[in-house]
């Protein structure tokens, strides 16, 4: 006789786990679905309880009572996301296939449950009378207009086609994701022939090789990994396989036959207008900006404005001296985007003397691990120790306890770095679990993934520069989750507004150029000697080289998302038509594509997440370079009262308070795009 469901599958059962992290050596693909479908109906039955409480409506019946709402369901799903897009398989897509539709059609019997929303509504009408916590008053509010937000206020065959809108664009993003997924394991390059390395690196040839070996080829493979595909665009003096190279990275989502994207993303467009309509908002950009810091279109627009303008200039200078410059060399060519990095590597390390090959082997990908940990150990005063006892979905995955200076646990945190065909491209942070205090104490499990390329065995990763940056930068995000300490699950941690949440991430990138940071754990990887003092002052003036490129790229994609979403162009019959005219309108330089095209832009189209927002990098860059120059202003960057600021006001704050108020609580004021453009050294003339 086969034991009960409950007793076999791990979602059902208490996890004895050290820190109940989940126990993945014992979650197999069938045990998803039946915990998936019991927790929704646990999760409804508990919000049919708050809905049919014939009790005076209260704060803590209602409100309390639905933050505490659906824990199963939050837990089941956390796993299940978090390896679908860090370790997915045939069967755990075709599951969130599946799934898509099912966990749209739940998320609205809740947000449109209309005697819930009649309870939330009452509890708002008399808010000013309840004598809430400032948490509170911010948590009602924006649970009364996330049901608002989802259609809770509409009728009849409007609230039905809204819920038809949701669902559908739940299937559409997951389509969109592991179409670009399915795209990204077909290698840029399988080299066969040694004639075609010339230019790179042995480090470079020996990864290639490791890549190869992966895919049980012989040779070397390139693949669509930045960390990989990047280098080989600097590198190689082949401009034939650059070409090639280049135009496999960008085309993703747009090769035709299965994995094609552009219908999709044009029918995610024409429904998210739709929707916004229905909620009674001109266009999808202004109801998505409602709630963040931007408020409106028209602000979003000008801050990209006032930066592509200087940004262009200077790309179009810096165009010209790289044409120079191949001409010099005896090429008589056009500079076109995969010649890019290669002619810009050069004027770099001409300008500057510094190349990849010198630095890499002082950026190990341990030693910036524990750069990260160190720095953020001098700023806040927490440990972390690695635990093997903690179970892993890979095992390539690392665990850590995180402790407070007092000894305290803080949370669990994950590092999963190596690239590899299961993982979707990119870096990111997530949670298998949020902090919160309503419903006891708990503590975060939070995970950073990315991308890295792992090295033959017996050696050591070597990141380059930009890498770290990205590693920094996603352990922000990390110490955003860890640290979060308040009470509502639904304001912790990085539940923030979209333009607020990159500032914590993009803040931490700075310390990875303060030069105690370097000498401490920049060491070289044969040697141990530390970096030297005259290629940090190096790396440190060339700080800005280039900014004049990934500027123009980034807020290009930025400018086509925007235009995409506030009905400037209309991509919902022709994606690329959209985005050509874009990119005219604003006088693309020729040399320079987007960071995303449309048809694999992830952030914008495989969920809302970044729809219409993509501009919160730079939003958030704005207020990041103010921030780090209140360091600077005390004498140091880790100066101990402008620490506990930033850790009370930023990281610890969650959304439990208007991130325009969390800022000027910790800086004394709004910042200018000032510090901005002068940290990306566009205040220059071109």
């Amino acid at each position: 006789m086969d034991a009960p469901a409950t007793i076999t599958n791990p979602f059902l059962r208490d996890w004895t786990t050290p820190f109940e992290v989940p126990p993945f050596n014992a979650i197999a693909v069938e045990h998803y679905a039946p915990a998936i479908d019991q927790a929704m109906e646990i999760h409804l039955a508990e919000v049919g309880a708050i809905a049919d409480n014939t009790d005076p409506v209260t704060f803590e019946n209602t409100i309390d009572a639905l933050e505490l709402a659906g824990d199963l369901l939050r837990k089941v799903a956390s796993v299940f996301y978090n390896l679908a897009g860090s370790d997915t398989n045939d069967a755990l897509q075709a599951l969130e296939r599946d799934l898509a539709p099912k966990m749209a059609r739940h998320s609205q019997a809740v947000s449109l449950h209309e005697g819930l929303f009649r309870r939330i509504d009452a509890l708002w009408s008399v808010r000013d009378t309840l004598d809430l916590t400032p948490e509170q008053a911010r948590v009602l509010d924006l649970t009364r207009k996330g049901f608002v937000r989802s259609g809770a206020l509409l009728e009849g065959e409007e609230r039905e086609r809204i819920k038809a809108i949701g669902q559908r664009l739940a299937v559409l993003a997951t389509q969109f994701s592991q179409n670009v997924l399915a795209d990204e394991q077909v290698e840029a390059l399988h080299l066969t022939d040694e004639a075609d390395l010339a230019g790179l690196s042995p480090s470079l040839v020996a990864t290639a090789a490791e890549a190869a070996r992966d895919r049980g080829k012989d040779g070397w493979v390139i693949t669509l990994s930045r960390s990989l595909i990047e280098p080989f665009l600097i590198q190689s003096t082949r401009r034939d396989l650059r070409e090639a190279a280049f135009k496999q990275w960008t085309s993703r989502g747009e090769r035709g036959g299965k994995t094609d994207n552009r219908a999709i993303a044009q029918e995610t467009l024409a429904l998210r207008q739709e929707r916004a309509k229905l909620l009674g908002y001109e266009t999808y950009a202004a109801y998505k900006l409602e709630d963040e810091m931007a408020k409106e279109p028209a602000a979003v627009r000008k801050l990209l404005e006032d930066v592509w303008t200087p940004a262009r200039a200077i790309a179009l200078a810096d165009q010209a001296v790289l044409e120079e410059l191949a001409a010099s060399e005896g090429a008589n060519i056009q500079l076109e985007a995969w010649d890019w990095r290669h002619y810009s590597e050069k004027q770099r390390q001409s300008q500057f003397a510094i190349s990849d090959d010198e630095v890499k082997p002082y950026f190990t990908l341990d030693a910036m691990i524990e750069a990260a940990f160190a720095t953020a150990n001098r700023l806040f005063g927490l440990t972390f120790a690695p635990r093997e006892d903690i179970p892993t979905y890979h095992p390539d995955v690392r665990a850590f306890e995180v402790k407070q200076a007092n000894g305290d646990h803080v949370a669990v945190f994950m590092g999963d770095y190596y690239g590899r065909m299961s993982k979707r491209s990119g870096a990111w942070m997530s949670a298998f679990r949020g902090q919160q205090k309503l419903g006891g104490t708990i503590r975060p499990v939070i995970v950073n993934v990315m991308n890295f390329a792992k090295p033959p065995a017996g050696e050591k990763a070597l990141l380059t520069l930009d890498d770290v940056r990205t590693l920094f930068h996603e352990f922000g995000h990390a110490l955003h989750g860890m640290l979060s300490d308040v009470t509502y699950p639904s304001v912790a941690g990085t539940s923030v507004a979209r333009d607020f949440v990159e500032l914590p991430s993009q803040l931490y990138e700075h310390w990875l150029m303060v030069p105690d940071v370097l000498r401490d754990h920049a060491r070289h990887a044969q040697t141990g000697e530390p970096i030297p003092d005259d290629l940090i002052e190096r790396l440190t003036a060339a700080s800005k080289y280039d900014q004049g490129f990934a500027t123009v790229e980034y807020v290009a994609s930025a400018m086509v998302d925007l235009d995409m979403h506030d009905g400037t162009t209309d991509g919902t019959s022709d994606l690329l038509a959209a985005e050509a005219e874009t990119l005219d309108r604003i006088g693309m330089p020729r040399a320079i594509t987007m960071r995303h095209r449309s048809p694999h832009f992830q952030h914008i189209f495989s969920g809302g997440s970044y729809a219409a927002g993509y501009y919160s990098y730079l939003w958030s860059e704005v207020m990041d370079a103010d921030a780090f120059a209140a360091f600077t202003e005390a004498g140091s960057p880790f100066d101990e009262s402008v620490a506990d600021r930033l850790k009370t006001h930023i990281y610890s704050a969650g959304g439990a308070t208007d991130p325009a108020d969390l800022y000027t609580a910790f800086r004394g004021r709004m910042p200018t795009v000032d510090a901005l453009l002068e940290k990306r050294g566009l205040d220059q003339p071109a």
